[in-house]
């Protein structure tokens, strides 16, 4: 079934072809996407006509102030928000063209998350929180409960799999937030200020898991003000402002 048959219509995430990530273009492409809003009568355009190719294996850091649009075109790309205008195509999958379900089910299985402020669900341990972008796979817990200890180890975070956030550091919190983004083996990484609440030696550990994530091919798209992660080898650089994105040179 192809991407135009399913068009406007309300199909399971499971029907619809997406294709293997040896055969997609890029991980992250948009046309001309614009995102405005609109409190009471006052119209904000957040987004501006932006135009973006990432291919897979990229990583992408987007410097800008505060309210600059950053925040707004990460959303944008992860299916969390919409284009009001223009195309948006992540794994060459036009995701404006499915309803809130598909884009859901979509989000679970090709991108991982890491915010600012973490996002850990707090009433669940770490291993709880790297398990939940799994629950709609059919496998056994066991298996489920395996991969996420594996996950928390690669952050070195395994014997801290039974404690609540609020038992853990800032530190430690976004290296759960890292794991849990890597579930489901997502091709696409989406950072927004990963190291912006964290002391120099977190900040340095959240940086080298990004770097390690790059390394096993994985498109890496960070919105950031570090300058240590927008400095990293063979890094594409962009600068947002007033909601237009222009790659540095």
């Amino acid at each position: 079934m192809s991407h135009e048959d399913t068009l406007g219509k309300d199909i399971p995430y499971d029907e619809v072809e997406v294709d293997d990530d040896e055969s997609v273009n890029f991980a992250v492409r948009l046309d001309n996407a614009s995102r405005t809003y609109f409190i009471g009568k006052r119209q904000i355009d957040a987004l501006k006509n932006v135009t973006l190719e990432i291919r897979p294996g990229d990583f992408v850091a987007v410097s800008g102030h505060s309210g600059s649009g950053k925040t707004t075109l990460l959303n944008v790309i992860g299916a969390i928000d919409y284009a009001t205008s223009g195309r948006v195509y992540v794994m060459d999958v036009p995701i404006g063209d499915y309803d809130e379900t598909f884009r859901a089910t979509f989000r679970l299985a090709n991108t991982g998350f890491i915010f600012q402020s973490y996002n850990l669900v707090s009433t669940l341990t770490a291993l709880e929180n790297v398990m939940f972008p799994m629950q709609l796979t059919d496998r056994p817990l066991k298996d489920l409960e395996k991969e996420s200890l594996d996950l928390l180890a690669r952050v070195k975070l395994d014997e801290r799999a039974d404690h609540l956030p609020w038992q853990l550091s800032s530190g430690e919190q976004q290296r759960v937030a890292i794991a849990r983004a890597m579930a489901n083996d997502p091709p696409i990484i989406l950072a927004d200020e990963p190291t912006a609440n964290l002391d120099a030696v977190s900040a340095e550990m959240v940086r080298e898991l990004l770097r390690e994530l790059h390394g096993t091919g994985k498109a890496v798209i960070t919105m950031t003000h570090d300058e240590n992660l927008v400095s990293t080898k063979g890094a594409r650089t962009f600068t947002m402002e007033n909601g237009v994105l222009s790659e540095n040179v």
